[in-house]
């Protein structure tokens, strides 16, 4: 799939999750064969890109190309500003959030709000795209609400507009995450546009992916909570797709070492304190599945330090290799 001058290698993107998709994150799926990550979103006010939290997600030293940075605002002089703003430090893509429901987002007509004033819509993309020399994608979700879903219309606006690939993730902003995720708005959008489409929503394994691939025929599919805790997915899926054959799951030492590795990551992107914060939600994340995760996840999140953590974690495996090798 090819953004601009960008020929991705591979149909798998990492998708932008607040609070997951840092730096850390993006560079271990990208080592397990996403052919793209996009960051976390940046706000489009300029009084909060000084903050130590809003330069952390900027921060794409160390990543292969292309550096995706998802903006959000609803402004269409701000996003264009704060466009021009990430363009000039480093991102290659810039890439517009008109899918996020979350209320917090949505309370202030930003996010998924933005599908129900296609007018708006269609000033931000043009304002954007406008700004800055680097590509400009969107990702959105099919409309509203199940009444509206527009996404084959703001589909037409940002193709228009120079929008050069278009992320739809099958639910409407009313649905949130609850349901299933339905791909038949995305075959339409596909069907009716000449840029890159990538599909999205509840692709977990590879067998899924490849079905919305072709029930779809979107161009790539972007892969989220999936990856939690699991970022070999996405070597799961390439091979899947490349050969018709499911890699076995990785062993427990193998885990292990991913997580460990993942954790040093962290400690070192965020220091002590709010590196072992952040790890908490990712252990919770890797040892979901396993025995005893439950009692594990609840002591090791009342440690204070990356010793500690790191400790929690290697006894905990060593109980689960222990275990393994008995029932052998």
């Amino acid at each position: 799939m090819q953004i601009g001058p960008y020929q991705l290698p591979n149909k798998l993107v990492l998708a932008p999750m607040a609070g997951v998709t840092d730096r850390p994150f993006r560079q271990l799926c990208r080592a397990f064969g996403a052919g793209m990550a996009v960051s976390e979103m940046v706000s489009s006010n300029s009084l909060l890109w000084g903050s130590e939290k809003t330069q952390r997600r900027a921060n794409h030293d160390g990543e292969p190309d292309p550096r995706s940075v998802q903006i959000m605002g609803t402004d269409p002089a701000m996003m264009a500003e704060a466009a021009r703003h990430n363009a000039q430090r480093g991102a290659q893509i810039i890439d517009i959030n008109m899918g996020c429901p979350a209320k917090k987002v949505c309370n202030v007509a930003a996010g998924s709000a933005l599908l129900r004033d296609e007018t708006l819509v269609g000033r931000i993309l043009e304002a954007v795209v406008a700004a800055v020399d680097v590509p400009v994608t969107l990702k959105i979700r099919t409309g509203w609400d199940r009444e509206h879903r527009n996404a084959p219309t703001i589909g037409r606006i940002a193709e228009d507009a120079g929008i050069q690939a278009l992320a739809i993730h099958g639910r409407t902003r009313a649905d949130h995450y609850k349901g299933d995720a339905e791909y038949d708005t995305i075959a339409e959008v596909k069907s009716r546009l000449g840029i890159p489409v990538i599909a999205n929503g509840d692709i977990t394994t590879p067998e899924k992916a490849k079905y919305v691939l072709d029930y779809t025929g979107a161009d790539a599919v972007m892969i989220g909570r999936a990856a939690q805790g699991r970022p070999w997915i996405f070597r799961e899926i390439n091979h899947y797709l490349a050969t018709g054959e499911k890699l076995p799951e990785p062993g427990s030492e193998e885990i292990r070492g991913i997580l460990l590795g993942h954790l040093d990551k962290l400690y070192a992107f965020y220091g002590e304190y709010t590196g072992v914060r952040m790890a908490r939600k990712h252990i919770s994340w890797y040892s979901k599945g396993h025995p005893h995760g439950g009692a594990f996840r609840q002591a090791v999140n009342r440690v204070d330090s990356s010793e500690q953590q790191k400790e929690m974690v290697n006894a905990f495996f060593d109980q689960i290799i222990q275990r393994s090798e008995l029932a052998a």
